[in-house]
């Protein structure tokens, strides 16, 4: 009979490559030592597909003092970066349109999801990777370029941390058709809308994406006039 020692041991991804070519996924995490209050036991690799699943084991010290054992298991996908593109003298946005699977299987009417353009950073910096996703998603070369703030979406579950942007464009900075990456699946409509028409699409529930949201709103009180 196999032992989860052994299993553990020729699991991919952690001493031989995964389909991407990955070893020591089971490392992360175990070396953290910021808050002394977490100590880090374990950490088991559960799924080793495009993005990694793990299991973590570790002992928590309460607010009273007493230590507890817990685990959680953490969906680590890298990090990204969004951002929203505006034109104030048009007093418009420019959002996108595509499907998102997860969204569709939980509820939403058709999947279709309206949102700022965003993706994952892919080992580069934040700010190229914005530049980069704005030009595929958008078809526009980004310029002047600020940064709003970071946050992390889902912190329950998920380590992402997304960095937020917001530029200006104009349609001379529309150099492309956007629409996204077909070799990577991607199907995306470009929706130029107006600022107060995205506003109201919060209300209507039309959007219900989080970054955008966020984004929409942070506009509304430093861009549009509050």
């Amino acid at each position: 009979m196999t032992t989860f020692e052994e299993q553990s041991v020729s699991r991919p991804g952690v001493d031989i490559p995964d389909s991407r070519g990955r070893t020591g996924l089971d490392r992360v995490g175990r070396d953290l030592d910021r808050n002394p209050d977490v100590v880090v036991r374990d950490v088991e690799v559960t799924s080793d597909g495009w993005h990694v699943l793990r299991r973590t084991t570790f002992d928590y010290r309460r607010a009273d003092g007493t230590w507890t054992t817990q685990q959680r298991e953490t969906y680590d996908r890298g990090n990204g970066a969004t951002i929203l593109l505006y034109d104030l003298a048009n007093q418009t946005v420019l959002l996108t349109r595509q499907l998102r699977y997860p969204a569709y299987v939980n509820d939403h009417p058709d999947g279709m999801l309206v949102e700022a353009a965003a993706g994952l950073l892919d080992d580069d910096a934040p700010d190229v990777a914005i530049r980069r996703e704005a030009a595929e998603e958008l078809g526009v070369e980004v310029g002047e370029l600020t940064h709003v703030f970071d946050l992390y979406m889902s912190p329950g579950s998920v380590t992402e941390r997304l960095h937020f942007y917001v530029a200006p464009f104009t349609a001379d900075t529309r150099t492309g058709a956007g629409g996204g990456v077909v070799e990577e699946g991607e199907d995306i409509e470009v929706l130029a809308l107006p600022f107060a028409r995205a506003l109201e699409m919060i209300e209507t529930g039309e959007i219900v994406d989080g970054k955008t949201v966020i984004l929409l709103q942070w506009a509304q009180l430093n861009l549009f006039g509050g």
